[in-house]
């Protein structure tokens, strides 16, 4: 594939490097801009621009239009440089579905490595080290939980879905953790579009090393070495260097192993970063933070010590390129020393307060010379945009000594020649960063800048003098005549407003001109901008009375967000800004009246009755109330006349009081073009399908492991059909659930799909793009999935019902896959409900798991089963382990109850049997020791002498499948004496299904135990080893345990033929053959196998729970993981 036209889905600098690769290339390209970044440089680099709708960050996030642009201007690929939408799974998914070549790893990489705490969760599987923190999206109670577990240490917030130092904040105290949670939040969600947030250990003085991989689309991985990210301010980096000064080798290996580890256990490809923070007092600790799933800013450094280019590599490998083609297949020698340092337009303090800098560049000369190279979109005339980040250039330098020093001094000299006029700038900060002895001894960490600021701040002749432009409102009005509403409509129309008399050149010096003054009431004061940026917020309203250090308004600049308090208290006359305006510094945004307010919050509380309960809120509790089960006694009474449950008195029994969230409960059927609202709200109660999170099990476990999803069809509305309300709201509930990684209980009974939703009968056909169906087949091997019916469940229902990775089901439902009215209308006959997939064949065909008498009965089994997934039991009983030296026969032709092995091995009553009717030669079972979930799979030689047929091998290996998912040891009872063999047992295509029984359990990641009973025998026998002795964390093997390639008579027959052929005398023969056969069982005993070590060892039955436990505390996790690491559960 040959990329013809390349989208550039960013701006900026990073916009204007990937046009020229492109460009060089030969590939044609496109540029996009916001409604207020039409003067970007980017755009004239490229073959063609297109307008987006909307200003600011949020028109480059909008992931429709910009592929509704690409495919207009026929573009056949997008690139989405850094930022924005770089690490976005669903906008490179976007990009897939419409064809179009996203450049950069695949959706599946993205989801993974764009999602810390999943990232973290690998790189555990892989024993690379991380800092102890959530391996999943944590809320506020989470965080402060999470702090409480530290002991005093300190924490930091981070954004899970994009770096850069946003939606960032370290914690020291607890009192800090609310503010700077709900800070992150929101620059999370502005900057990424994903506020969610998780937490991990913050180590003070760390190093920040990262590693440049990249991967072609055919498995193949390299690194291109690594970078010094360390020199940071508030978590974002300013200077970069490649390779670290500093790094010994031999961490530099391990680093850059453990990233190409990371790289190729999670499917990488394209190029990428993997992150790692090093412990400066010992450098040699490191643990691993994060993956940045996209070219990174500092990408120059790397370029530029190997000599190759990155945008190119990423284009070539999307087109398809190895690294073979690319001669990129082992790391490349580096070229002495790059660093890039970061000019930003921004005004510091010396107290190292930092803000953007307005106005326009009068000057702008990048240095030049060898060595240097300058990354940039500035130019004359180019006026600062506050919406987007305050990056201007990257002055990347070179040199080839192997001193740092000479590498140091070539930057310390190309930033005295950068000349930059009109904004201010940061050069001079930077150049007080690379003149620290400090910086050129290498002796820094990721806090250095921040505990010597005011050390690196003063002085550092930033540009423009004190007092420019930036205390301008944004224009001059002409003869210095100041109007507060002309200076507020500049703000909201900009400088080319036809209703303002403003001076329109901007790009003059602003310097000496005194800023246009908002006059506001007698007698008020201004609490002014301290900082340029947008209102976000606006937290009073006119006439509020504030008190002193009340917040008043939220300002974002940079992407961070800026909280204003007044220092005075008083009442509020005037506001001069509203949401969304973009203002300057100095802009008088409050107007506040001086008075003696006391505690606004407690004069304002005092006129309130807390009980009052207003009309429009009185209006939303009826309209809840008027769905429970007390106001629908019809309804409620015919489904207690057929002796079943509602919904609400099901979810009841299953969630703890108290904790029931519903979600969407005011939805009605999609039928407005027909009946009345009032009527639907009677006759469709939340479109007949109940949802919402809810804990279960939480007198067990705590409760964020306990939190469930909870989706319930309605029989009382319209027999539990499918609505196109309900369809969303399950759409709702499944993304929730895949979010939060709760499980899924899915009660389901229902007739199918519903034909009289009218709302969408001239937009909609078949309703073939209705997603529920595939949204909840994706949910699979994400989350634990648990379905329920309790009487007829039909058609679309039962298709629902069938995806979850477990059915519960009562004694007199039905599950098919068509309804009566459906069969007689295809002509395949009249038939009663009640004739359709009853349970006298639902049962033991395996389509149910778990079969119980009644709705409270099936309940109960869900919270059962749940509570293997969500952890282990605190409080456990064994019994008498010494049982289980009596319960195999001394006989060993006499059969024997192997679930009464499994009842005593396991804590008492804590075994829950899955298919009990199905695939009976298998017993599978969900059991606890010591209060620990452990999947066991066990031959039973009651059914054809636990030989291994096609229902047994699919029972088992489903069954392994759901827990490897969720990370639940497998212990394997063995005793077989092969597979099956015969003619009729060939017609059931053994071959393909017994070998499910190989693939499923040598492909386990989650700790597997095998335990010999007694046969072993053939195939089958090395089958259940999954494929050899040594396959699983043991083998072992009580004194009933016999082994053999075969059955052993078998065996003699074929090996000795000849021999027992030339003796005539029958009797003779008959003799020799029984001595060859019980000399074969003395060979094959448990005692002569293990001094041939084809087991660990002969054990004491009544030692079988030691073993297991002694695996189970040595591996490194044996507990239930929150997120499924199966693409899919087998729904057979």
């Amino acid at each position: 594939m040959t990329i013809q036209r390349l989208l550039v889905a960013n701006r900026g600098e990073i916009a204007v490097r990937i046009l020229r690769t492109a460009s060089e290339l030969g590939i044609a390209t496109t540029a996009i801009h916001s409604s207020d970044d039409a003067t970007s440089d980017h755009l004239r680099h490229a073959d063609s621009a297109i307008a987006l709708e909307g200003m600011g960050p949020s028109a480059y996030l909008d992931i429709e239009q910009i592929i509704e642009r690409a495919q207009a201007d026929d573009c056949d690929a997008i690139h989405p440089g850094y930022g924005f939408l770089s690490e976005n799974s669903d906008f490179a998914g976007a990009c897939e579905a419409a064809g179009i070549t996203f450049i950069g790893p695949s959706p599946a990489a993205l989801a993974l490595f764009g999602d810390k705490a999943r990232a973290r969760i690998l790189a555990g599987e892989r024993s690379v080290p991380i800092l102890t923190g959530s391996d999943h999206a944590v809320d506020l109670a989470g965080a402060r939980a999470f702090f409480e577990q530290l002991d005093g240490r300190p924490m930091v917030i981070k954004a899970i879905g994009g770096g850069g130092g946003r939606g960032m904040r370290a914690i020291n105290e607890a009192s800090e953790i609310e503010d700077a949670f709900e800070r992150c939040t929101r620059e999370a969600q502005a900057a990424f579009g994903n506020g969610a947030l998780f937490v991990e250990r913050f180590i003070p003085r760390a190093r920040h090393i990262e590693v440049q991989i990249v991967c072609d689309q055919h498995g193949n991985v390299t690194h291109m070495g690594e970078r010094e990210c360390t020199i940071q301010r508030r978590y974002q980096k300013l200077i970069e260097i490649a390779p670290s000064p500093t790094l010994s080798e031999s961490l530099r290996e391990r680093i850059t192993g453990a990233a190409v580890e990371l790289a190729e256990a999670g499917g990488y490809s394209n190029l990428g970063t993997f992150e790692f923070l090093v412990d400066a007092d010992t450098n040699d600790e490191y643990a691993f933070i994060e993956a940045n799933a996209r070219l990174q800013v500092e990408h120059t450094v790397t370029e530029e010590v190997t000599g190759l280019d990155l945008v190119e590599c990423q284009l070539r490998i999307a087109e398809g390129a190895t690294l073979d083609d690319l001669g990129m297949e082992s790391p490349p020698a580096l070229r002495g020393f790059a660093i890039q340092s970061r000019v930003n337009l921004e005004r510091m303090r010396e107290d190292g307060d930092v803000r953007p800098a307005a106005g326009t560049l009068r000057t702008f000369r990048p240095p030049a010379g060898p060595g240097i190279r300058v990354d940039t979109y500035g130019f004359v005339g180019y006026a600062a945009n506050p919406s987007f980040d305050s990056l201007i250039a990257k002055v990347v330098t070179r040199h080839p000594s192997s001193d740092f020093k000479d590498a140091v001094r070539r930057a310390r000299r190309a930033l005295d020649e950068f000349q930059l006029e009109g904004p201010d700038s940061n050069i001079g900060f930077l150049r007080n960063i690379l003149g620290h002895p400090d910086f050129i001894a290498g002796d820094l960490h990721t806090r250095w800048i921040d505990e010597r600021i005011g050390e690196l701040a003063v002085s550092s002749d930033n540009g423009a003098a004190s007092g420019s432009q930036s205390a301008w409102a944004g224009g001059r009005v002409e003869n210095q005549v100041t109007d507060p509403l002309a200076a507020l409509d500049f703000f909201r129309q900009g400088a080319g407003a036809a209703s303002l008399d403003v001076n329109r050149g901007l790009e003059e010096d602003r310097s000496g001109f005194p800023a246009p003054e908002i006059i506001g009431p007698p007698g008020t004061e201004p609490l002014r901008a301290p900082i340029q940026g947008t209102i976000i917020e606006i937290l009073v309203g006119e006439g509020d009375s504030v008190a002193a250090g009340q917040d008043v308004i939220i300002m974002n600049a940079m992407k961070m967000e800026h909280v204003l308090q007044v220092d005075i208290g008083g009442i509020v006359q005037e506001i001069t800004v509203s949401i969304g305006d973009i203002i300057w510094e100095g802009h008088p945004l409050v107007f506040i009246e001086p008075a003696d307010v006391g505690s606004a919050l407690d004069g304002a509380s005092g006129d309130i009755d807390p009980d009052h309960i207003r009309p429009d809120l009185q209006h939303s509790i009826d309209l809840h109330e008027a769905l429970l089960d007390h106001n629908r006694e019809g309804p409620v009474a015919r489904r207690h006349a057929k002796g079943k449950r509602t919904a609400r008195e099901n979810i009841a029994q299953l969630v703890e009081g108290g904790t029931w969230t519903e979600y969407m409960p005011l939805g009605v059927a999609a039928q407005r073009r027909v009946r009345s609202w009032e009527e639907l709200r009677r006759v469709s109660p939340a479109d007949g399908l109940i949802c919402g999170l809810g804990t279960v099990n939480a007198d067990l476990f705590d409760n964020s492991t306990a939190t469930t999803a909870i989706i319930s069809y309605d029989e009382t509305v319209w027999a539990g059909t499918q609505g196109l309300r309900g369809h969303e709201k399950t759409d709702r509930m499944v993304e929730t659930a895949h979010r939060l990684l709760t499980p899924l209980v899915f009660i389901a009974e229902g007739a199918g799909g519903r034909s009289g939703d009218t709302d969408a009968a001239y937009t909609r056909v078949a309703a073939r793009n209705v997603r529920t169906f595939e949204r909840l087949a994706e949910l699979s091997g994400r989350v634990p999935m648990i379905s329920i019916t309790a009487g007829r469940c039909f058609a679309g229902n039962a298709s629902m019902l069938g995806m979850c990775d477990i059915i519960v089901a009562t004694e007199g439902s039905n599950i098919a896959m068509g309804g009566p009215a459906v069969i007689e209308g295809g002509g395949l006959g009249l038939f009663l409900p009640e004739e359709l997939g009853p349970m006298s064949q639902q049962v033991p065909n395996g389509v149910v798991d778990i079969f119980v008498k009644d709705e409270e009965e099936a309940m109960a089994a869900v919270k059962r089963y749940l509570s293997y997934f969500q952890g282990r039991l605190k409080e456990w009983s064994v019994p008498d382990q010494r049982l289980l030296r009596h319960v195999i026969p001394e006989n060993r032709l006499r059969t024997y109850d192997v679930r009464k092995v499994i009842e005593l091995l396991a804590d008492h009553d804590s075994v829950l049997e899955l298919r009990p009717e199905f695939g009976i030669g298998v017993v599978t079972a969900l059991i606890r020791i010591e209060g620990r979930s452990v999947g066991v799979i066990a031959n039973n030689n009651m059914h054809l002498g636990g030989a291994v047929d096609s229902d047994g091998s699919d029972k088992l290996a489903r069954f392994a499948q759901i827990c490897d998912c969720w990370n639940i040891p497998v212990l394997t009872l063995v005793d077989t004496p092969g597979m099956m063999v015969g003619p009729e047992v060939e017609k059931t295509a053994l071959v393909r299904h017994c070998h499910r029984v190989f693939v499923s359990l040598a492909n386990l990641t989650t700790p597997k135990m095998t335990i010999t009973l007694r046969k072993c025998y053939g195939l089958g026998g090395l089958a259940m080893l999954a494929g050899s002795t040594e396959a699983g964390l043991f083998n072992v093997g009580w004194p009933t345990s016999e082994y053999g390639g075969m059955n052993l008579e078998a065996g003699v027959k074929l090996g000795a033929r000849a021999q027992l052929e030339k003796i005539e005398d029958l009797e003779e023969r008959t003799r020799v053959y029984e001595e060859m056969v019980a000399d074969a069982y003395e060979r094959g005993n448990a005692v002569n196998a293990a001094t041939v070590l084809e087991s660990d060892d002969v054990i004491d039955p009544a030692e079988t729970r030691q073993w297991i436990l002694r695996l189970l505390d040595a591996v490194p996790n044996s507990e239930p993981i929150r997120e499924g690491r199966r693409p899919y559960i087998d729904s057979w």
